[in-house]
């Protein structure tokens, strides 16, 4: 049975750096946002249960969804955000569930890149969880940025999530990415080595 390692954050706290380094490593990273998006193709079971709620105004005219209205449905009401959860995430759980088992039997350690681990308990998955931290207003800042938000918009966006000091309190190991690219990477190579060190105890 193989480590599992779940790694989450926030929107724009810099996840993607920490997994595009592992996958460089050798390492195999399942990206639970990627398994959404495959879901949400059109023959995708998302896909049939978005549309089904929403209606045809959530498809474009090539046939494929039209996320930035999804994403506004979705993220200004409330009652849709609770449905979203729910809905979606069953679904999405039972397929990053038999992903999970199929990488279990090949891979000595893997990770799971899951944004809301903890809001939906995803924690007993794994053996441990590393959180990718920023400080708020750092995290608003590149949010803005990244996405040509603005500062409403993207404190929308975060009010979805949990905020990072909650989570902080239940990883297992905190990656500070206040700094600097190489002073992130430096955190994770440390935690490797850690890992390589626990496995061979």
């Amino acid at each position: 049975m193989g480590k599992i390692i779940g790694i989450t954050g926030g929107i724009a706290s810099g996840k993607s750096t920490v997994t595009n380094f592992l996958r460089k490593q050798g390492f195999q990273v399942v990206d639970a946002d990627a398994v959404v998006h495959q879901l949400q193709e059109p023959s995708g079971r998302l896909f049939e249960a978005l549309v089904q709620h929403f209606g045809q105004e959530i498809i474009l005219e090539n046939g494929e969804l039209n996320r930035p209205i999804l994403a506004s449905l979705i993220f200004s009401i409330p009652e849709e955000q609770e449905w979203s959860k729910r809905i979606q995430g069953k679904i999405i759980r039972e397929e990053l569930a038999t992903l999970s088992e199929q990488l279990a039997q090949t891979e000595e350690i893997f990770f799971m890149d899951i944004p809301l681990l903890f809001e939906q308990d995803y924690v007993s998955w794994f053996d441990e969880t590393w959180l990718v931290y920023v400080d708020r207003d750092v995290q608003v800042e590149r949010l803005m940025k990244r996405d040509q938000l603005s500062k409403n918009e993207a404190e929308s966006r975060l009010a979805a999530q949990w905020p990072l000091e909650k989570k902080k309190d239940l990883a297992s190991h905190v990656l500070d990415n206040n700094g600097n690219q190489d002073q992130l990477l430096t955190q994770v190579v440390s935690l490797l080595e850690g890992g390589a060190k626990d496995d061979r105890d």
